[in-house]
């Protein structure tokens, strides 16, 4: 499989989704991913992108999203996501689907992520997020 690695930077703007949004569609369109995945791929994506534009970088549009695609191993599709805030205590949220939390309209973006991507990992304090999604096979086809 050829090199694959593709890197945004955008400023912290709500609008800038769409960015997130259209690299999506196009690695979902080249890789000949199964649509049943790409709601998954997505929704953590765009979990993934609002947080670090609101959350990490308070919507400063002086502050830079990061957005890197690259395939590892012929097999996972990774998605890292890096903004420029301070980061946050990823282990400690609260749980949203505690009855108490369960009404609340927030609090359910890293929930998504993990439920989501195959693997979720954070760096940096929870400055960069890591998603990784087995829907390639070894030989590139998507996986069944």
């Amino acid at each position: 499989m050829a090199a694959a690695k593709r890197t945004l930077k955008f400023p912290s703007i709500l609008e800038n989704i769409h960015l997130a949004e259209k690299l999506i569609d196009d690695v979902v369109a080249e890789y000949g991913v199964k649509e049943d995945y790409y709601g998954e791929l997505l929704i953590a994506m765009t979990e993934a992108v609002n947080n670090a534009i609101v959350h990490g970088n308070k919507l400063d549009p002086a502050k830079q999203v990061t957005l890197t695609f690259d395939i590892i191993e012929d097999r996972l599709m990774r998605f890292m996501i890096e903004d420029e805030g301070p980061g946050f205590d990823y282990d400690h949220l609260p749980d949203p689907t505690a009855p108490e939390n369960i009404e609340k309209p927030h609090g359910r973006g890293v929930f998504l992520m993990r439920k989501l991507a195959d693997q979720c990992d954070f760096q940096d304090n929870g400055r960069i997020v890591i998603l990784d999604f087995a829907v390639l096979a070894n030989d590139g086809v998507v996986s069944e």
